[in-house]
């Protein structure tokens, strides 16, 4: 019998330990500062170039209501792949990729650090650390890239003259 095995890319937020699925990160990058965009919501810090297309970069710690920090040398930037397109998301650290079986993904907890379980896919273990593993469709919502969307179209038009 063969044990269903889930790949994590794991990261750090302060003190947590979250993940994506390998299959969403499609990179991840250096921080750079994204260039920024005015009428967006607080936690999303500006736009980068990814694949010839502009898209939006989810500060992860004010997503989380983490207090702010300034960028260090291992902050990076995973380019997360959505079921609505790429984003980015700044993250502390990102500390390595790890298998976990299936089977030991437990459900998410109600509320985790004022993220609603359905932002959360599940939170398991990985070695001594219990990690919560996100949902990337829902690190933005519909409502999210509308606004996003239409922040970015006026300053393109506010730029074009």
């Amino acid at each position: 019998m063969k044990t269903e095995v889930v790949k994590l890319v794991t990261f750090r937020l302060g003190i947590d330990s979250f993940a994506a699925e390998i299959a969403s990160v499609d990179r991840v990058l250096r921080y750079v500062a994204p260039k920024s965009v005015p009428d967006l919501p607080e936690w999303i810090d500006g736009v980068i170039e990814h694949r010839a297309s502009v898209i939006p970069v989810v500060d992860m710690r004010a997503r989380i209501g983490l207090p702010s920090v300034e960028p260090t040398p291992t902050t990076r930037i995973l380019v997360l792949s959505t079921s609505e397109g790429f984003i980015g998301a700044i993250v502390d650290v990102v500390a390595e990729v790890a298998s976990v079986p299936e089977a030991s993904v437990s459900p998410p907890p109600p509320l985790f650090r004022g993220l609603a379980a359905h932002f959360l896919r599940g939170i398991a273990k990985v070695g001594e650390q219990l990690v919560v593993i996100l949902d990337v469709d829902r690190v933005l919502t519909s409502d999210d890239r509308i606004a996003f969307q239409r922040a970015v179209e006026s300053a393109e038009a506010a730029a074009r003259g």
